[in-house]
């Protein structure tokens, strides 16, 4: 009888990029990337350690492929979606650190009516 190694499954953040992103691609991929580490931060704001992990490395990666981003409303938007990630973790001081990165006005707006709490 053979032995098989199991198998993982390979999350959306952890897949590898060939070549570099366009912005649009980049913005899909970040949107991607957020829904599916949604149960992840939530898990984390329960002080799952093995979910915080899985959360931890989505954000980082979004982040990353945010940097990359030329056009300013897209980024913008990718950010706030990290921000929503974020937020949803209970990682308030990361939240706040993207949230003063963000630059359009309206974004802002939005991300404060979505959560107060980083106006302050």
């Amino acid at each position: 009888m053979k032995w098989f190694a199991r198998k993982t499954r390979q999350d959306i953040w952890d897949e590898t990029i060939e070549g570099p992103l366009g912005d649009i691609e980049a913005a899909a991929r970040i949107r991607a990337i957020c829904e599916a580490a949604s149960a992840s931060a939530a898990g984390s704001a329960q002080n799952d350690k093995r979910e915080s992990a899985r959360y931890e490395r989505a954000a980082k990666v979004a982040m990353e492929i945010a940097m990359n981003i030329s056009d300013g409303l897209m980024r913008d938007d990718a950010v706030r979606r990290i921000v929503d990630l974020c937020m949803k973790a209970g990682d308030l001081k990361t939240a706040q650190i993207l949230f003063r990165a963000i630059h359009a006005s309206w974004i802002r707006e939005t991300v404060q009516r979505d959560h107060p709490t980083l106006a302050q």
